[in-house]
C-alpha cells in the first residue's frame, strides 16, 4: 500500500499549517499559539476529547473508533517546540521570533500528526481509542517526563505508543528504525577546578587551574578509549572550557568545564558516571587542586519493544517499501524515551531528503515527506486495531 491517497489530496494545507508554525516558533513550555493552534484543530476535526495543559503546555487529542469495545488505545506523539537559534534559511515564511527557529522538524511532526488526526477523525476505520499526544519541551525541558507525570498514560488508557521524527540524509519516503536501544542516554556535567591565581610571570608560586583543567579534558578521553569495553558506546565530549579571567597575563583561579555523557546501556552510564567522577577529582589532586563535580541525568535511552518495532516495520513497508530495519543508534538523546519507559512502542525515522542537518540554522522541513508521515500514523491506528 503506498502513502493514502487522502494524504496527498491534504498534502497543501498541512503545508500551510506547517509554515505558518514555522513563522512562528515557541520554545521549550512556552507554546501558547502552538498549543491553541493544535487544540483548536483537533476541535475543528471533531475530536471526541480534546485537553490542554498536560504536562504544563501539552494538548492530547482522543478519536475513537467505530467501536472501542477491544479497549485498546494507541498513541501517537508529535514534539512542538521549537529552538533558541537565529534562522538563515532566508525562506519566505521563515521565523519572526528573533532567535527562536524550528531547527529541528518538529513544525513537521505536529502536523503531520494533525493531518493524521484529521483523517481519522473523518474515517474512523478502525475498532478502538486512537490518542494524538502534542508535546512542548523535547529540547532539553523533558516535556515527555512532566506528561507522564500528569498521569496521561493512566487518564487516556494508552496501551502502546509511537513516535516519528525526520532525518536529514534519509531519502525522501524512506524510514529507519531498530529494535532496542535507538537513541542514547543525555547526561550533563559540571566541573570547577579550583587551584591558586596568580601572575602568569610566576606559575611557581601558583596551581594553575588552566593546565589541571587541560589536563582532566584530554584524561576524560580515556573513559572510551581505555576503560570501557570497544564494542559497547559511550560518548565523554567537554564542550565549555571557561575561566574567571580573559586576561593574559593571569593564571586565574578557577576553571568551569561543562560536558555531556552519551550512552546506550544502564551499566555503562552508571560506570561513565563513577569514572568521570574519579577521573576529574584524582587529576586535580595530582596536581595540588580541587575538582568539585555535579553530574545531572538527563534523558533516559530510548529503547524500542521488540514487539512493538516489527509492528512499525510492517507499516512502514506497506507505505513505501523502502525501511532499514537495523539502523544504527544515533547517540543524541530524545525524551520520548520517558513515554517509552511508561508503556511498550517504538520510534521511528522518516526521511528528509538532502537538507542541512537539524540544529543547523538552514535546516528545514522538507514538505514532501508529509504523505509519508502522516500515512505511518494513521496506518498504525489502523492496522494495530482493524475495523472488524
Amino acid at each position: 500500500m503506498p502513502v493514502k491517497n487522502r494524504f496527498a489530496e491534504l498534502q497543501d494545507e498541512i503545508a500551510a499549517w506547517r509554515r505558518d508554525m514555522h513563522e512562528h516558533p515557541e520554545l521549550l513550555y512556552d507554546l501558547p499559539r502552538t498549543s491553541a493552534l493544535v487544540a483548536d484543530r483537533l476541535r475543528a476535526f471533531g475530536c471526541d476529547e480534546v485537553v490542554e495543559g498536560i504536562g504544563r503546555s501539552g494538548v492530547v487529542g482522543v478519536i475513537r473508533g467505530k467501536s472501542d469495545s477491544k479497549g485498546r488505545a494507541i498513541g501517537l506523539r508529535a514534539d512542538m517546540d521549537a529552538l533558541p537559534i537565529i534562522e538563515a534559511t532566508g525562506l519566505d515564511y521563515a521565523s519572526k521570533n528573533h532567535g527562536k527557529m524550528h531547527a529541528c522538524g518538529h513544525d513537521g511532526h505536529t502536523a503531520m500528526l494533525l493531518g493524521a488526526a484529521k483523517y481519522l477523525a473523518e474515517t474512523r476505520n478502525f475498532d478502538g481509542t486512537a490518542v494524538v499526544i502534542f508535546q512542548p519541551a523535547e529540547e532539553g525541558g523533558a516535556g515527555g517526563r512532566a506528561m507522564c507525570e500528569d498521569g496521561m498514560m493512566d487518564r487516556f488508557g494508552i496501551d502502546e505508543v509511537y513516535g516519528m521524527h525526520n532525518s536529514p540524509g534519509l531519502p525522501v519516503g524512506s524510514f529507519a528504525i531498530r529494535p532496542g536501544p535507538i537513541m542514547a542516554a543525555a547526561d550533563e556535567f559540571e566541573i570547577t577546578v579550583t587551584g591558586k591565581g596568580g601572575h602568569a610571570a610566576k606559575p611557581h608560586e601558583c596551581i594553575d587551574t588552566t593546565l589541571v583543567a587541560s589536563h582532566i579534558v584530554v584524561a576524560l578521553q580515556s573513559i572510551a578509549s581505555r576503560n570501557v569495553d570497544p564494542l559497547k558506546q559511550v560518548v565523554v565530549s567537554v564542550c565549555t572550557f571557561r575561566t574567571e579571567s580573559e586576561a593574559h597575563n593571569v593564571i586565574p583561579q578557577t576553571v568551569l568545564l561543562r560536558g555531556t555523557v552519551r550512552t546506550l546501556e544502564d551499566d555503562v552510564r552508571s560506570f561513565a558516571e563513577t569514572r568521570l567522577k574519579a577521573v576529574v577529582e584524582n587529576t586535580a589532586v595530582a596536581f595540588g587542586a580541587r575538582a568539585d563535580v555535579i553530574y545531572h541525568r538527563g534523558y533516559p535511552v530510548t529503547e524500542n519493544a521488540d514487539d512493538q518495532t516489527e509492528f512499525a516495520i510492517q507499516v512502514a513497508e506497506k507505505i513505501s517499501g523502502q525501511v532499514n530495519p537495523d539502523t544504527p543508534p544515533l547517540m543524541g538523546g530524545e525524551d520520548f524515551s520517558f513515554m517509552l519507559n511508561e508503556r511498550p512502542g517504538a520510534y521511528i525515522f522518516v526521511g528528509n531528503g538532502d537538507t542541512a542537518s537539524v540544529h543547523h540554522p538552514e535546516y528545514n522541513f522538507d514538505d514532501e515527506a508529509i504523505p509519508f508521515g502522516c500515512s505511518w500514523f494513521a496506518e498504525m491506528v489502523e492496522t494495530r486495531m482493524p475495523a472488524a
